[in-house]
Formats: structure tokens, sequence, C-alpha cells
């Protein structure tokens, strides 16, 4: 390893230990010419992923860019930045496992998606009028309805009382407790 001090090739471990949640492997290094000690990071290099767009356009995937996207979703719905974070590492993580090095936006925005609806409702439609592009109330609304089949789908089998159900009628919400018989 080269040493930043001196350009001498030669150095010696000291010490390694795993880094950045076992992602990576921090060594602490002494220059066996100079005697300096400095410190090294090796990590796995990802191949990188490619993102084609609505519009047909290819970039490379830009993980601050889905950050500030979701934080904007999230913004004043109690959800912390280190939920978010989390959130957004898990998600990078799947992309990273895929065999396939190539993701449409709209893979993207599913996979955002299905993770705020766990977070925040209130996150998952902001989200979702954003990334589907609503034009006016009905899309909210079928948003919202959507949200609802899949929740009572999950929680049919569940002995405890649900949060609040949001009927849809005329495109009016309305919100009644869910009772037991």
């Amino acid at each position: 390893m080269l040493c930043p001090f001196c350009q001498n090739t030669d150095s010696r471990v000291l010490e390694s230990r795993s880094a950045e949640m076992g992602q990576s492997i921090r060594r602490r290094r002494e220059c066996l010419e100079c005697r300096r000690r400095f410190t090294t990071y090796e990590r796995i290099e990802f191949v990188p992923i490619t993102v084609s767009k609505r519009d047909g356009k290819v970039e490379s995937f830009d993980k601050s860019k889905l950050l500030r996207g979701v934080v904007t979703a999230c913004e004043k719905t109690g959800v912390g930045s280190m939920q978010i974070e989390a959130m957004i590492d898990e998600l990078e993580a799947q992309l990273q496992l895929r065999s396939d090095r190539h993701v449409t936006s709209a893979e993207i925005g599913e996979m955002v998606l299905e993770a705020l609806r766990s977070l925040s409702e209130v996150a998952y439609v902001r989200f979702a009028s954003v990334y589907r592009q609503f034009q006016g109330v009905t899309d909210f609304a079928e948003a919202l309805r959507q949200f609802d089949a899949k929740y009572q789908h999950e929680h049919q089998h569940d002995e405890i009382v649900g949060p609040e159900k949001v009927e849809l009628k005329n495109e009016e919400a309305i919100v009644s407790k869910s009772e037991s018989n």
C-alpha cells in the first residue's frame, strides 16, 4: 500500500476490523520507511446500476436523488431520518443483489412505495402523487383505495382490531373505526 506521506510502497498492517456495518474492512497501517501511520478501507466494488427513466434516458442510479425524494415525502410525518436512511440503504442493497444491473424508474418507484406503506400512509400518498403524476382528486382517491385494499388483504386474518378504515364514496373519504363482533 502506498504511504500517503512518503509514497513508499512498503507498509505493515497493525490492526484490521470490520467497518460500515460489515460493508468494508478498516486497516490501520504503518509505513516501513517513515514510520507514520495511516488508515485504509477495503470495500466491495459494485457494478453500477443503470436506471431507465420514463423519457427513455438511461442514467446511473443516484442514491442521493432517491433520498431527497423520500425525505420530501416524509416531511412532517414523524418518520425520522434514521428510518429513511435505513429504508434507502435496504432498497439499494436489494438493487445490488439483483443479477440484472439495469432497472426502470418504475421498478424503483414501486419498491419505494412498498417500503413507505409500512412507515407512513401520508408519505406513501405524497410519494405516489409525484411518482404516479396525479392529476386530481380522483387519482388520490384511487391511491387510497389501493392502499386500503392492500392493508385489508394483509390484515384480514388479524384478530386485533386494525386502525381506522377509510371508505371512499363519490370521491369523498369517510373515516370510521373498525368494529369487531
